[in-house]
């Protein structure tokens, strides 16, 4: 028998991106002689539904094409289950596709990776029933986030540059009180990340040296600095260089508490909740083409 997969899509992914790419991956995908449920929600509500109807129904395979906000949703359908997820990258970020070394620009390869049937098996970050793969975002990064989610304009990349703008006339750093596996500690920072995965933002390789399939969260935190430190502190993330400065801390850990007034964290680029959160490290939880 045929195999049986799940396509699923948001095609506002990249500008338009999403829309482009999905014809281009369902032919190649029909043409390797697998059977594809074309599907489409017309809201995220109505797209975790319809994941959730396919992976009921036995589907061997959910593959999205989108972005880290489709993978995001993806993996709260198919945590624990075996199920494999396969991802066309069609996002601005892209940050799991980068993980897994799969083709940004190339939907037609994506979607051989698809066809390949190679296999990875991951931890995932988990909240409660939440889960996350890459980084949940606690602090200045978090905030910008917010504000730009809040702006109508400018579109694109200039949005988030000047959210950034505006935060930074005001944003001091923030009191954090954390739990490592049971030890607790205080510190005031700009900004502390839980990362399943190394990168989030499009590359910014904040949790660098993070690994998929330890068994552990890296805790960064980023301890206060001026203004200026962190604007030049900021392109080091692109290289992982960050690593070497002073106010950099790192922790490796099965779970973490976070807490800290007035901060709603974002993890996989969507809006996860408002802290205090505790996180947990749940190993071997989600198998990806790759």
């Amino acid at each position: 028998m045929a195999r049986e997969i799940a396509l699923l899509t948001n095609p506002t992914s990249g500008k338009g991106k999403g829309a482009r790419y999905r014809e281009a991956a369902l032919s190649r995908l029909r043409d390797a002689g697998l059977i594809v449920r074309n599907l489409e929600g017309r809201d995220a509500d109505e797209a975790l539904d319809l994941a959730r109807a396919s992976v009921a129904d036995g589907v061997e395979a959910l593959v999205v094409c989108g972005g880290d906000g489709l993978a995001h949703l993806a993996s709260q359908v198919l945590a624990g289950t075996g199920v494999p997820l396969g991802i066309i990258p069609a996002g601005t970020g892209n940050d799991v596709a980068r993980y897994f070394d799969l083709p940004r620009q190339d939907p037609v390869a994506a979607a051989d990776r698809v066809i390949g049937s190679r296999t990875r098996t991951i931890d995932l970050a988990r909240t409660g029933s939440r889960y996350f793969i890459t980084v949940l975002a606690a602090g200045f990064d978090a905030i910008v986030n917010e504000r730009a989610n809040e702006m109508s304009w400018p579109r694109g990349q200039m949005r988030y540059n000047l959210a950034t703008l505006v935060e930074l006339r005001t944003f001091r750093a923030l009191p954090f009180t954390l739990e490592l596996d049971g030890a607790q500690i205080q510190r005031d920072a700009m900004l502390v990340a839980v990362g399943n995965g190394t990168s989030y933002g499009g590359g910014l390789r904040i949790a660098e040296g993070a690994l998929l399939d330890d068994g552990l969260l890296d805790v960064v935190i980023i301890k206060t600095m001026t203004k200026p430190r962190l604007i030049r502190t900021y392109p080091k993330l692109f290289s992982g260089t960050h690593t070497q400065a002073p106010e950099y801390e790192r922790h490796r850990v099965r779970s973490v508490t976070l807490a800290a007034p007035g901060v709603t964290t974002y993890a996989d680029g969507e809006r996860f909740g408002a802290l205090p959160l505790t996180i947990n490290c749940e190993p071997a939880a989600l198998s990806v083409f790759a």
